[in-house]
């Protein structure tokens, strides 16, 4: 062999890596998925194609392992060296053998339950890291752990966060060199949000880069200061904030590119969401709902783009980031893609952070468009809702969450999870911060469900989801699948030209990458909101998907299918695949019987002090499906049962710590009096006639 190809060798070797071409995987090779977007691009892209659009309909199950948990199931699965290693709700991290589903090790790293009141979004957990024979996964209550990647032993642990504090941790690791990534969440609840640098083989903490200034005025001694000193600063305004933390929090999306060293992150939305309040309406509040690119291996700012300047709505820049290579207007360029949840899908310079351009992909109608030679949004003035509300496009929830996209080089399309569901925006006139509790400064304390059949069909028609092919370069929808509901699953491109995603209604499906036909649904029941994978062993390709639906769909379960908690899933799926899951067991909701039950309490002012503390757990109108049904328990009966649960803490270890810091007797009482006003509405709804 020449000197010029053994040079040539370790580059052909990164650039398979990054393009997600692994050797052997269409010929009968084995492919591996060994990053959270399968390469170090994150663009969800799988190279086999034994399973393609003329054969997908074979698809079946080929086996499958039942978790000990219900609540929401996030994770991407992690594939390597035919290990495939899977994170669960409450942060615990399964192995299994990728061929038989045989599982080899299990981990808990035993969450104290009476964290689950620090999360706005469940006790979910969006997957492992996997890097030189570790595994490395964050948990709920904000600790980061290295796992023995053969027999599951821990071999360290720290704690990442301030644990006073209401943070936590539900985002998926990173790696990069040997270093391994975290961030954390909780901005609502009042923290100051970072992203942290850990060496791999010890926990030792190499860098930290936080996002907001420092609400001391002092320098933290690490790489964000410069930027933080020059760019942060001057945009931040009043002692809000600093009363609070600011937010900011990098709860999700991380990706890393080898050729630059380049880490980018994006960062959360502010505490509280309300601009006017955080920082008396002035400023940009840097580095919030911003793409922000660091050295990897310094933590060194490079360049930032804020997406959403003072940011009023929740407008997070957490969402996905993929990276591509691609020619625009006859030059090729080095991309970084996001379609975060202010209904842009953005194309970056990946080196420089210059915008290339910016356009819709779902419906908006805060903002006109995005200024090309600024890159600020064009927004318009009633959106920031100063003087009377505002019912805005995307809503809080966004045009776009946490759900995986995948981009496929096959057909250059970005496969978008997106959510049509809007909001309505007022200023909370009476807003006190209080600590551990969200802190939105938004309006809406008697805000609810309505109770007639027609309107709720109003709400659930106005409300869907969508699966987007989108051309990043034409800047255009290709085709669109619409799902009945507004949230739906991260999605999965592979080279036998199909896209995967499964939806909340209970359905894994295949659809043609080109044209969005459906070629193949499954039945899983339980809802799917995780991304799929794909890998190959022994010649033989197999698609892997986490079942499970949790997460914030519960806080608005009107518009969610009605079902009730059920035990997570893993699923695997091969051709000609015969296993058979065993089917779940789905009890009928509970009766509702108030008769003779009464309270001295007021439900109006219940409502109000319900949607405060109560809703983030429990949903709009009590409809929550990962917590109590609160209509239907027998614990509203009795009014010291009550008192004992919401005071008392008698439940905290499942979860339901006391609020007796936040709630009088008088105000837990009437609390109860809503709840039982609500389980009124469904025992009349139960004992009416059926319908012609």
């Amino acid at each position: 062999m020449s000197s010029i190809w053994r040079a040539l060798l370790p580059l052909g070797a990164l650039l398979l890596a990054m393009t997600g071409c692994q050797r052997g995987a269409s010929s009968g090779g084995d492919a591996d998925w060994p990053l959270h977007g399968q390469n170090a691009w994150g663009q969800g892209y799988a190279a086999s194609d034994q399973i393609d659009t003329s054969n997908v309909a074979r698809l079946g199950l080929q086996w499958y392992h039942q978790f000990d948990v219900d609540r929401g199931e996030e994770a991407t699965p992690i594939m390597v060296d035919g290990v495939l290693y899977v994170s669960t709700a409450w942060s615990k991290v399964h192995a299994f053998d990728a061929r038989s589903g045989k599982e080899l090790w299990a981990f808990d790293p035993k969450v104290p339950p009476e964290t689950l009141p620090k999360g706005c979004c469940d006790a979910v957990n969006r997957g492992v890291s996997v890097a030189n024979g570790r595994v490395f996964v964050g948990t709920f209550d904000g600790r980061l752990i290295a796992l023995d990647a053969r027999s599951g032993k821990q071999l360290w642990s720290i704690v990442t966060v301030d644990q006073t504090k209401p943070y936590t941790i539900t985002g998926a690791t990173n790696v990069a060199k040997n270093l391994v990534m975290i961030g954390n969440g909780g901005a609502e609840y009042g923290v100051r949000g970072y992203v942290s640098a850990y060496d791999q083989a010890t926990g030792r903490l190499v860098w930290r880069f936080y996002t907001v200034p420092n609400p001391d005025g002092k320098p933290d001694g690490q790489p964000s200061d410069k930027p933080l000193r020059e760019l942060a600063e001057k945009g931040w305004f009043g002692d809000v904030w600093r009363k609070i933390g600011g937010g900011g929090t990098v709860w999700d999306s991380m990706v890393y590119d080898p050729q630059s060293d380049l880490f980018y992150f994006g960062v959360g939305n502010g505490t509280p969401h309300d601009h006017k309040v955080r920082s008396q309406g002035k400023g940009d509040n840097l580095f919030l709902s911003s793409i922000v690119a660091v050295k990897a291996t310094t933590g060194e700012y490079m360049w930032h783009y804020q997406t959403t300047p003072g940011d009023s709505w929740d407008y997070t820049a957490t969402a996905p980031l993929i990276l591509m290579d691609r020619v625009i207007d006859g030059k090729p360029r080095k991309l970084i893609v996001q379609a975060p949840k202010n209904g842009f899908f953005y194309v970056l310079d990946r080196l420089t952070g210059e915008l290339v351009s910016a356009s819709p992909f779902v419906p908006v109608n805060w903002a006109t468009g995005i200024d090309a030679r600024t890159g600020r949004p064009i927004e318009v003035p009633a959106a920031r809702y100063e003087t009377k509300g505002y019912y805005q496009l995307p809503g809080g929830f966004g045009g776009h969450s946490w759900h995986p996209m995948a981009f496929s080089p096959q057909t250059g399309l970005v496969y978008i999870p997106a959510q049509n569901v809007g909001q309505f925006f007022e200023k909370d006139p009476d807003f006190k911060f209080r600590p551990g509790h969200l802190n939105t400064a938004l309006g809406g304390a008697k805000l609810e469900f309505p109770d007639d059949d027609a309107a709720i069909a109003a709400v659930k028609k106005a409300s869907f989801g969508e699966l987007i092919a989108w051309d990043p370069v034409a800047r255009k929808a290709r085709w669109k699948v619409r799902h009945r509901f507004f949230m739906n699953g991260g999605a999965l491109a592979t080279a036998g030209g199909l896209v995967f995603q499964g939806n909340v209604e209970g359905h894994f499906v295949a659809y043609d990458a080109a044209t969005g036909q459906q070629l193949w649904s499954y039945e899983t029941v339980n809802g799917i909101v995780a991304a799929p994978i794909s890998y190959q062993l022994g010649g033989r390709q197999y698609v892997a998907v986490m079942v499970g639906t949790g997460g914030f769909a519960p806080m608005i379960g009107t518009i969610t299918p009605d079902l009730p908690r059920l035990r997570g899933r893993l699923m695997v799926f091969a051709l000609d695949g015969q296993a058979k899951a065993e089917p779940y067991d789905v009890p009928p909701p509970a009766r509702v019987d108030l008769q003779g039950v009464t309270s001295t309490g007021d439900p109006q002012a219940g409502l109000a002090k319900y949607n405060f503390a109560c809703l983030v757990c429990h949903g709009f109108s009590a409809t929550g499906r990962y917590t109590a049904d609160l209509r239907r328990s027998e614990i509203i009966k009795s009014s010291e049962a009550f008192q004992n649960v919401v005071r008392g803490g008698v439940l905290k270890d499942l979860g339901m710590v006391s609020f007796a810091e936040l709630y009088s007797p008088s105000d837990v009482e009437d609390i109860r009096a809503y709840l039982i006003r609500e389980g009124g509405k469904v025992e009349r709804r139960q004992n009416r006639p059926p319908a012609p």
